[in-house]
């Protein structure tokens, strides 16, 4: 299977070079093959390498006010360090776990039998305007749910037509578990801005394959934030830029997390996969994220 996969990877290598935009258009996963990033540039201004057995709530929040997310529940027990990393679990649980604050406010909705899992953010512990951001993680092995490792700021909800006051930015999604054909073992990167509504923007770099199996072996993925582009990188080689909208000049901070596809709680696969989601036992439930480390840092002519 690994000859296979690394013959379609020279493959679709060979189509992007003769053709760079082609399998953008058909939507079909590319091999990163840009420049490799310039770490002498930068120095480390913020990291976690996950070494102990607790998660350091110094660095790390969960959002506990946002209980439901799409087709699942996110709940911080679901989060651990274990071994050297950071594992965001995804399981289904017959009993509705508890809300650790007391006295929540009417809007917070309650948790019920569902999905759960977890996330981790640097909210109102750190942000950076412009750097590299990298991690380093094995992806959840499960059809329907998807990891990621992004970036948000208050300036993402504003809707101006621009993004240059605040953008969402995904360094990379693993939405493609057993998908079709043209996304499995894919991770997607992209951008959002002007909020969620129906003025929402957004543009993506594509689909990605990786020569190993990232869902049992760590990759890295990066992200180069300048004034002038988001560059994202994948295992230190460039994957693709964007500008649309303009670059956010204000800082953000960082998110790690697992979804459940789905809406209201109600989980359901047909966004991002062609299965449905069972909680019937399954060789790799619970799913786990396991996350190595997260590096930040900033360009040296910016300290």
């Amino acid at each position: 299977m690994k000859v296979l996969k690394r013959i379609l990877c020279a493959v679709l290598a060979l189509l992007t070079s003769v053709v760079p935009n082609l399998l953008l258009r058909l939507n079909i996963p590319r091999v990163a093959q840009g420049q490799k990033v310039d770490m002498s540039q930068f120095a480390l201004t913020w990291h976690d390498e996950f070494d102990g057995d607790t998660l350091d709530r110094t660095k790390w929040g969960s959002r506990w006010w946002e209980t439901e997310r799409k087709g699942g529940y996110w709940h911080e027990d679901m989060v651990s360090v274990e071994d050297g990393n950071l594992v965001i679990r995804a399981e289904y649980k017959d009993e509705p776990l508890k809300l650790s604050v007391q006295n929540p406010p009417d809007w917070v909705k309650p948790y019920a039998p569902g999905y759960y899992t977890g996330i981790v953010t640097t909210e109102n512990r750190f942000e950076q305007c412009y750097g590299y951001y990298e991690v380093r993680c094995i992806l959840p092995a499960g059809t329907g749910l998807w990891s990621s490792f992004w970036m948000m700021g208050e300036g993402v909800y504003n809707v101006d037509g621009f993004g240059d006051d605040g953008t969402e930015v995904d360094v990379f999604e693993s939405m493609y578990y057993k998908d079709h054909w043209r996304g499995v073992d894919a991770v997607i990167g992209g951008i959002h801005y002007d909020g969620y509504g129906p003025d929402s923007k957004g543009d993506s770099i594509g689909k990605f394959f990786m020569e190993n199996d990232p869902y049992t072996e760590y990759n890295t993925y990066g992200l180069e934030w300048n004034k002038d582009a988001y560059i994202f990188y994948i295992n230190g080689v460039e994957a693709g830029r964007i500008s649309t909208g303009g670059v956010s000049d204000n800082p953000e901070y960082l998110l790690l997390s697992v979804e459940i596809a789905g809406k209201n709680g109600v989980a359901n696969a047909d966004r991002h996969g062609v299965d449905k989601i069972t909680k019937t036992p399954q060789k790799n439930w619970p799913v786990e994220f396991k996350v190595d480390y997260v590096r930040v840092y900033q360009y040296k002519d910016l300290l």
